[in-house]
C-alpha cells in the first residue's frame, strides 16, 4: 500500500519508499520480538546483545548504540537489573561513570537466545542476494546518517556526517 498523498512526484516517491522501509522493518522487527520470551523487550534485548558482542559498556554508550535517550536507557538497565541480567559498577574515580555488565545469569541468556534471533533475521533477507542486502543497508545508511549527539567539539559546516554519493564499484547489480 502508498501513500494517498497527492502532493509532488518527489514527495508521493519519499513517501512511498518510507511506507515501504517502515512496513518491512515493522514486519522482520515483529518476527524476531515474537522469538523474545514475553517479559524482554526489543529495548533489552538490544542492551543484552551488545554486552554479549562488545563487553561491557557506560550507559551513555549503549544508549547510543541504540538510539535512547538517557532516561530510557536507565529504565531499560533498572529492568535488567532487577532480572539479575546485568550489573552497575560506578567508577571510583569519576562516578559519573556507570558501567553495565553481563552478569552470568545474562550472559547464559543472551548466548542461547541470540542465535535463534539472528537465525530469524537471516531467513527473513534470505529473500535478497547478499549484493541485494548490502545495498539496502547502504541505502539506509545513505538515506538516514546518524543524528548528531552534544559534545564539546563543534561540529563541521553541515553538522552531519557526508554519505557516499553512490554505492561501492565492486557490485554488480542484475535487473
Amino acid at each position: 500500500m502508498g501513500t494517498h498523498y497527492q502532493g509532488t512526484k518527489a514527495e508521493t516517491d519519499a513517501l512511498n519508499a518510507y511506507i515501504k522501509l517502515m512496513r518491512a522493518a515493522e514486519s522482520v522487527t515483529a518476527r524476531a520480538h515474537s522469538l523474545l520470551p514475553k517479559e524482554i523487550t526489543l529495548s533489552q534485548f538490544g542492551v543484552l546483545e551488545a554486552l554479549l558482542h562488545r563487553g561491557p559498556l557506560c550507559q551513555t554508550e549503549l544508549a547510543g548504540k541504540l538510539l535512547k535517550s538517557g532516561g530510557n536507557i536507565t529504565l531499560i538497565v533498572d529492568n535488567l537489573e532487577k532480572a539479575g541480567l546485568v550489573t552497575r559498577e560506578r567508577d571510583k574515580e569519576d562516578r559519573r561513570f556507570i558501567t553495565v555488565s553481563l552478569t552470568p545469569k545474562g550472559r547464559a541468556f543472551i548466548e542461547e537466545l541470540f542465535p535463534k534471533v539472528a537465525a530469524s533475521i537471516t531467513h527473513e533477507f534470505s529473500a535478497l542476494s547478499p549484493a541485494e542486502q548490502f545495498t539496502l543497508g547502504w541505502l539506509c545508511k545513505k538515506s538516514a546518517p546518524p543524528v548528531p549527539r552534544p559534545s564539546s567539539q563543534p561540529p563541521d559546516a553541515s553538522g552531519l556526517p557526508i554519505a557516499p554519493s553512490s554505492p561501492p564499484l565492486y557490485f554488480k547489480f542484475k535487473a
